[in-house]
């Protein structure tokens, strides 16, 4: 089970904080295309933390049982 956490302009989108999907071993890259294509995210910009981190390298990550997947809307602030 991965759990995908929504935040800001992502979760009134999504209407949603979140969802769990029953997959392990998939790749982060298929994940946010799926994503993006049953909620139109495209037009939105967001960032992926997995684990509480950032991952710059969506196309080589393979997500594992248990991971927490944040699309994370640009931060701003001072």
């Amino acid at each position: 089970m991965i759990a995908v956490k929504y935040f800001g302009a992502i979760a009134e989108k999504t209407k949603s904080q979140g969802e769990e999907i029953s997959f392990s071993d998939l790749p982060l890259h298929q994940l946010i295309a799926s994503l993006e294509q049953k909620y139109q995210l495209n037009q939105l910009s967001f960032s992926v933390a997995i684990n509480q981190k950032i991952v710059q390298d969506t196309a080589n990550y393979i997500l594992k049982s248990n991971d927490i997947v944040a699309l994370l809307p640009p931060f701003a602030g001072g």
